[in-house]
């Protein structure tokens, strides 16, 4: 064999593999697909077991009426899985890049989903269903193409359990009121405004006064769901490491918090400059602005001062002070 002819052999067995390689890439996605898809199909025919007569036997269209359901304060779940995707793409590269190999612990992760699914059927939580069919997306490409791979997805897929309803948290709607109340009282007081609170009320002294009734609408869990969830988002994107983005995702509680005291406070302050009425309808309706406002202005902050390099301003500010004055 003469090595024109010997080039020929190599490169028809290059071809071969590279199209072999193909083949196995294309199967395993196949079949990785098939198995999401079957998991899909069997969420949405098996995944809820609470009062199936309202809701039926879907777990998915369960917690999509939970997201236009007023009541709820899930509304911002619309926006978690575009979101996801769209991390999912910004990564894409890192995703094509991973060394792609079979994982035993992927299996394993899968494996666990499924019970997780079993477990909030029969304890009627369709919560834990959800969160099975969450770890069940995570899993199956950890499953198929390894921990490489599925570690870029951890934050896409975990982001996800923001879609899940949180019916639970309600507990916390009065204790939210309460203190809200109780700070906002004081800030009127120290403006100059003469207030007493009772309960989760605010009433003014002055003559022709307000009375506010800070409701349960009013006690910023909404705000405050919504906000972790923009929060989580921003700090994956803007901080460079893992301790900062916790941080600052752990700050998004008060930031909401802070974010709706300032919304009641200037409702008294309208209804205090303006009157009553004008308070409690147009200004209230639109209020719910002020919240994000202030606590997007204050997460924007938080985050900028958690991504500072204070040695490199201290030594800025030791050079110039150093520095002769020309």
């Amino acid at each position: 064999m003469n090595g024109q002819e010997t080039t020929g052999v190599v490169m028809w067995a290059e071809r071969w593999r590279l199209a072999s390689l193909t083949r196995d890439e294309v199967a395993r996605i196949a079949l990785a697909s098939l198995i999401v898809g079957l998991g899909f199909i069997l969420f949405h025919f098996q995944g809820n077991t609470t009062d199936i007569r309202a809701f039926g036997r879907s777990a998915i269209l369960w917690m999509v009426e939970r997201w236009a359901d007023i009541g709820i304060d899930m509304s911002h779940g619309w926006m978690i899985p575009p979101v996801s995707a769209v991390l999912i793409w910004l990564r894409r590269r890192e995703l094509v890049a991973a060394r792609k190999q079979v994982s035993r612990a992927g299996l394993a992760v899968v494996i666990f989903a499924l019970l997780l699914h079993w477990l909030g059927a029969k304890a009627q939580q369709t919560r834990l269903s959800l969160a099975g069919l969450i770890l069940l997306m995570w899993g199956v490409p950890f499953y198929f193409y390894g921990w490489e791979l599925a570690k870029v997805l951890i934050f896409p897929c975990a982001y996800l359990a923001f879609c899940i309803p949180m019916n639970f948290l309600d507990s916390f709607t009065f204790p939210l009121r309460i203190f809200a109340t109780v700070v906002a009282t004081a800030i009127l007081n120290g403006l100059g405004i003469p207030v007493e609170r009772s309960g989760s009320s605010i009433h003014s002294f002055a003559a022709g006064g307000f009375s506010l009734d800070v409701a349960d609408p009013c006690s910023g869990l909404r705000s405050l769901l919504a906000m972790t969830a923009l929060t989580a988002v921003y700090a994956y994107l803007t901080q460079p490491t893992l301790v900062r983005k916790w941080l600052l995702f752990l700050c998004s509680i008060p930031l909401a918090i802070v974010g709706n005291m300032a919304r009641i406070i200037t409702i008294a302050l309208v209804a205090q400059a303006f009157g009553q009425e004008l308070a409690v309808g147009i200004y209230h309706d639109y209020s719910g602005y002020v919240v994000f406002a202030v606590a997007i202005t204050l997460m924007v902050a938080v985050g900028a001062l958690l991504s500072t390099d204070f040695k490199q301003v201290m030594g800025q500010w030791k050079q110039r002070l150093l520095s002769p004055i020309s």
